[in-house]
């Protein structure tokens, strides 16, 4: 089987080139996809080919995804998360040392000098007073969300000398695991912000992080504290931010979403969405995700989708079905008996839920015909099915697996 991706923006060619030639093509031109893989283009206007069967986001969020439409059919949408990590923590590190040492407003100062002056080493000397600033070691940094990128920022501050208070209720095990002992926590953003000089937000724009930082927390904030946001432009109100900042209740605020708004503000440092704009973190993202987009085509593994389970299951037979359903009751029995009404004896089958999507590997000892697929996806609450043969793997193979040798 030949398989087809259509690319939304510029991927970078190390990512692409995991697309093995001889079984997947690979363009912007691509009519009837299998997949779409893309990083900032907006698909939430577009007419999504009925064709796609999955959807590769090269980068961490995904609010430039229909996530929710893909949901309804089955679709999963695939992310990388963790492989733009250093790049966006390494951001976050250029942020604090230039909110610290008051990096912009003094480069601000020297372009306004005049190259002509007589007396422009005393401008100098007069001038430099004013952007006298502060060392971070004995510092507190908050930081709110503790996933790849938390974990990594919380790292390499506690090897600058700082103190850092986290919080983030959503922790996974893994998170857990990764983050420095040496982190205290937070029992909620208020404590956070009124604890800390410097605040840095790692979280994804969801409809509970919109605003997540807005007035009142902003009031709760230690006075004279710095805001970094290098997460999502939403999740900060950024009008709260301007009033904050226009009283002189906060220092900065310094993100990576150059708005109308902020532009030209003495108080706001906002780049041109830098955080992942290295050619290592493009790469990473690449590469991870055109690995989760083929291993979902060919085999249907479940990698870092999110809006699908993990899920992933040991091949032993050449013959699996990929069953997306609605997480309601029976429908493991239904699906069962659809298949041995058709003749097919299951070999090994594994099920996974997560909310109101479910989702089934089953690997069948015999063929599996298109009558068969269609008997399943004809089940109430089944939103997609596939037929996954493995046809570039000798069947001696799974023959030697199913025999335990």
């Amino acid at each position: 089987m030949r398989y087809r991706i259509l690319t939304l923006n510029q991927i970078a060619a190390q990512g692409l080139e995991r697309f093995p030639a001889a079984r997947y093509e690979v363009g912007a031109a691509v009519e009837a996809p299998d997949a779409i893989v893309l990083r900032s283009h907006d698909m939430h206007a577009m007419a999504i080919p009925a064709s796609v069967k999955a959807i590769g986001r090269a980068g961490a969020g995904t609010n430039n995804i229909p996530v929710a439409q893909m949901s309804k059919r089955g679709v999963p949408v695939f992310n990388a998360p963790g492989a733009n990590a250093n790049a966006v923590n390494e951001l976050v590190l250029t942020a604090l040392l230039m909110a610290s040492r008051n990096v912009v407003p003094a480069l601000r100062f020297v372009a306004a000098l005049d190259r002509g002056a007589s007396d422009l080493d005393e401008r100098v000397e007069a001038g430099k007073k004013q952007f006298a600033g502060v060392e971070l070691p004995n510092r507190t940094l908050g930081i709110v969300g503790l996933g790849a990128i938390g974990s990594l920022v919380a790292d390499t501050a506690i090897k600058l000398g700082m103190r850092v208070v986290g919080f983030d209720p959503e922790i996974t095990v893994d998170a857990a695991w990764r983050l420095p002992s040496a982190v205290r926590r937070a029992n909620s953003i208020d404590e956070l912000m009124r604890a800390c000089d410097y605040v840095t937000l790692h979280v994804p724009l969801l409809s509970v992080t919109k605003h997540l930082v807005d007035a009142r927390r902003l009031a709760a904030a230690k006075p004279g504290a710095v805001l970094l946001n290098f997460a999502r432009e939403g999740v900060v109100d950024e009008q709260a931010v301007i009033a904050a900042l226009d009283a002189g209740h906060i220092a900065a605020y310094l993100c990576d979403f150059p708005t109308a708004a902020l532009i030209g503000h003495p108080k706001v440092v906002a780049l041109p969405h830098l955080g992942a704009s290295t050619v290592e973190a493009e790469e990473n993202c690449a590469a991870m995700v055109v690995d989760e987009v083929r291993d979902y085509l060919e085999d249907g593994t479940i990698r870092h989708a999110v809006n699908f389970p993990r899920v992933e299951m040991d091949r032993e037979s050449p013959w699996r079905v990929a069953i997306a359903n609605a997480n309601v009751p029976n429908m493991l029995g239904q699906i069962s008996s659809a298949m041995a009404n058709a003749g097919l004896n299951i070999h090994n089958m594994v099920n996974k839920s997560r909310g109101e999507m479910a989702y089934t590997l089953v690997d069948v000892d015999s063929p599996v015909q298109t009558r068969v697929v269609q008997a399943i996806a004809a089940i109430d609450g089944v939103l997609s099915v596939r037929s996954i043969p493995a046809e570039t793997i000798a069947r001696e193979t799974f023959a030697g697996v199913a025999a335990g040798k």
